[in-house]
């Protein structure tokens, strides 16, 4: 696999292709998730060739925002799969890439440790102290690009729903993230109690 060169093509490609719209899916949203993915990896002590079907599959995820905002899932299966050939990726590789892939659609649906650390590491922001900024930027993507229009209270409430229920899968990100994802939580909490309030 020529891992370093798929990796510069892609990113070159959401770079330059990306709408300038996406203000939480950037190139910034993928490089954010391929540097938690590479921490989980690290922290789980993952074998080599399982690193960089890891974070393959973390800088293909979102791709399919090059074509398609609803079911982007699906099309960035396709680009990998159309892609990923070039560069020596074997079959049961990308096989496993793009199931990797399809498990980030919401509800996250992991079921082997792969799919559990992508997963992680494409919701890692939940936990940790940018999360108030990074949920502002796909609140304003929604609204701009007409997907689910939200008021700030509303969008509030969504917030509080999602960290209500959401559970990272594996231990490293449970031990990494789940304090300060309670803490953002309940400041959320917090924000509504006041709105109410005022």
């Amino acid at each position: 696999m020529k891992y370093p060169e798929a990796r510069d093509f892609i990113i070159k490609k959401l770079s330059n292709e990306l709408d300038p719209n996406l203000t939480y899916h950037r190139i910034e949203h993928t490089l954010d998730v391929l540097n938690a993915a590479g921490n989980f990896a690290e922290l789980e002590g993952i074998s080599a060739h399982d690193r960089i079907i890891l974070e393959t599959a973390a800088l293909f995820h979102d791709s399919g925002m090059l074509t398609t905002y609803i079911g982007h899932e699906d099309a960035s299966v396709d680009i990998a799969r159309k892609y990923l050939p070039e560069y020596g990726y074997e079959t049961r590789d990308i096989d496993l890439i793009s199931d990797m892939i399809i498990t980030t659609k919401l509800p996250q649906s992991a079921s082997t440790f792969l799919e559990k650390i992508l997963c992680d590491a494409d919701l890692d922001y939940l936990g940790r102290e940018d999360f108030f900024m990074i949920a502002q930027q796909l609140q304003y993507e929604w609204n701009i690009l007409n997907i689910r229009h939200t008021t700030l209270r509303e969008w509030y409430e969504l917030q509080i729903m999602f960290l209500g229920n959401h559970v990272f899968f594996t231990k490293s990100a449970q031990k990494l993230r789940d304090e300060k994802k309670a803490d953002n939580l309940k400041q959320v909490q917090e924000l509504v109690c006041f709105m109410d309030r005022s």
